[in-house]
């Protein structure tokens, strides 16, 4: 029972949060990083987005923040790594279509995966990229996943900080 998980989207977004693809918690619930283990919510809290927690069952609220979540492949999976390099490339024309068509500011790309395997780019840094994609600019955050056990919630608040600032300079 792999329900496709909706976007939270709506046209000229601030931040289009772009996860690699859905996890099987969010898939069976229909929310938006509803894993236990998953620190999206708190650290965009932490980091300035959102003036509460947003708690998983709420996750529409973030549009009021200017702010959306997507994923670049549907299929929901226990893990990304069971993702083929072919389901990127076919997700990829369907993904860039979605950001032409609702033309937010900044594109968060949550790990190095999805947009590695989108721009055909196997070096990339953290942060502001240098290539834009239909006009928005790309950003690569850590993935709040709790399997990330390479960033604590300190540093994941950290960098997404810096997205914030960059996101409210952006708006001006």
């Amino acid at each position: 029972m792999t329900e496709e998980l909706p976007d939270i989207i709506a046209g000229r977004l601030n931040v289009l949060f772009c996860g690699i693809n859905p996890g099987m918690t969010a898939a069976a619930t229909g929310h938006h990083f509803a894993g236990r283990s998953n620190r999206f919510w708190r650290v965009i809290h932490l980091a300035g987005f959102t003036p509460e927690e947003i708690s998983p069952q709420d996750d529409r609220t973030i549009l009021k923040y200017g702010c959306g979540v997507t994923s670049v492949v549907k299929r929901p999976t226990a893990s990304a790594d069971q993702l083929s390099r072919e389901e990127f490339t076919s997700a990829a024309v369907e993904f860039e279509q979605k950001i032409a068509r609702y033309a937010p500011r900044l594109v968060a790309f949550l790990g190095k995966a999805a947009y590695a395997a989108l721009s055909g780019q196997r070096e990339l840094a953290w942060g502001l990229q240098p290539a834009r994609m239909e006009g928005a600019a790309i950003w690569v955050l850590p993935n709040p996943s709790g399997r990330n056990r390479a960033f604590n919630l300190d540093s994941l608040v950290d960098a997404y900080r810096q997205l914030y600032a960059a996101s409210m300079h952006e708006q001006h």
